[in-house]
């Protein structure tokens, strides 16, 4: 199988494979950067295509369901202990080439004091929606001091994966913003929209603060010992590419310019977005994630110069065993096309996957001979 902690040897390395760059593939992987995902986040040979999943994570695993029990999810999220244990779950039962910390995209705004909650079935509730510029004035910018769990969380992670790369992760702006505004989830967006288009200096002043709140947050995940970072915009599909142009990627820029001078790989990803592609690509990511509904085959020109990520229907894990994984390994051979590849779900792991199939598609592409 491919490298993962404890087990990586030479024997896990296949046929080399030379890129653009003609480093060799490392024969032993002995640290995050030497690993397949970052060196495939980086266009550098690797030695199979590097494979986490979004949400691994979560609610398909019965180990984390008993651990969550009783729980709630920002207090899950604001202890240690907890975060640690559910991050390491699908690294042990999958073997995954990641891990990607366990946490919400708006537990900063709970740290810095945002009046919000998780409310299990629905999502994250406001309890009072940003209208005006006053109200974004109350919200704090935040810093290291607000989160100290989240440090000790990543360098307690850190030291138990080895070589095994953590991804960091924050909440892009748009969507963050969307749930101030609309006060929790929403399918039309229609309060953000009215916002966006008829308030524009109060959605300017949103905007910028949730970009600064999220490159803090990314920082901090950094300078503890995350190995990448990725910038998720859920909610961004909504958005015509001439009002993600105008509205929305120059605020996940300011994010990802930020994350880039920490020198961390940069993966950004979004919902519904196959017509955002080149405008989420220029914004900055060195990643771009692909969601099911695009093929990788489009998706590939339309990001230029740089590695993809993605992109398998999560609901093909309930087809048998087998039509999954020839779908896997046609995206395997799509992905060789692009400056490097990391496999995924075209979106997050659904809560009734069976464990027993996401082990079978791991060990699957991870067997795929790189050529």
């Amino acid at each position: 199988m491919g490298s993962t902690v404890g087990r990586s040897s030479s024997a896990d390395v296949r046929t080399r494979r030379l890129t653009w760059d003609d480093s060799p593939v490392p024969d032993v992987q002995s640290t995050p950067q030497d690993s397949a995902f970052i060196r495939a986040t980086r266009g550098l040979p690797v030695p199979h295509t590097p494979v986490w999943y979004m949400r691994q994570a979560g609610r398909s695993l019965p180990e984390y369901r008993a651990l969550r029990a009783g729980v709630g999810m920002l207090e899950s999220c604001m202890t240690p202990d907890v975060v640690v244990e559910i991050t390491m779950q699908p690294v042990r039962r999958y073997g995954v080439d990641a891990a990607i910390f366990f946490s919400d995209i708006v537990l900063p705004l709970k740290a810095v004091g945002v009046d919000l909650d998780i409310k299990p079935g629905v999502g994250p509730v406001v309890a009072s929606p940003v209208r005006t510029l006053e109200d974004v004035a109350a919200i704090p910018d935040l810093t290291p001091e607000h989160v100290p769990f989240i440090t000790e969380s990543v360098q307690r992670l850190v030291a138990e994966l080895g070589g095994t790369p953590l991804i960091g992760f924050a909440g892009a702006p748009f969507t963050v913003a969307s749930y101030l505004v609309e006060g929790g989830p929403s399918k039309e967006h229609a309060r953000t929209k009215a916002m966006m288009f008829g308030a524009p200096e109060v959605w300017d002043a949103l905007m910028s603060k949730i970009a600064g709140i999220a490159a803090a947050y990314l920082s901090v995940q950094v300078s503890a010992g995350a190995s990448a970072v990725q910038l998720f915009d859920s909610w961004a599909g909504a958005c015509t590419p001439e009002d993600y142009a105008t509205y929305v990627q120059p605020y996940s820029a300011r994010v990802l310019s930020a994350a880039g001078e920490l020198g961390v790989p940069r993966i950004h990803f979004g919902v519904n977005t196959g017509s955002l592609l080149p405008l989420m690509a220029e914004a900055g990511a060195d990643v771009v994630g692909v969601d099911w509904r695009t093929p990788l085959g489009t998706a590939i020109p339309a990001v230029g110069d740089r590695a993809v990520q993605g992109n398998l229907d999560p609901t093909l894990v309930f087809a048998p065993t087998s039509v999954m994984t020839s779908r896997a390994a046609a995206i395997v051979e799509a992905g060789r096309a692009a400056r490097g590849h990391v496999f995924n779900l075209g979106h997050g792991v659904i809560p009734d996957t069976d464990p027993g199939q996401l082990e079978e598609l791991t060990r699957f592409v991870q067997s795929i001979p790189v050529s």
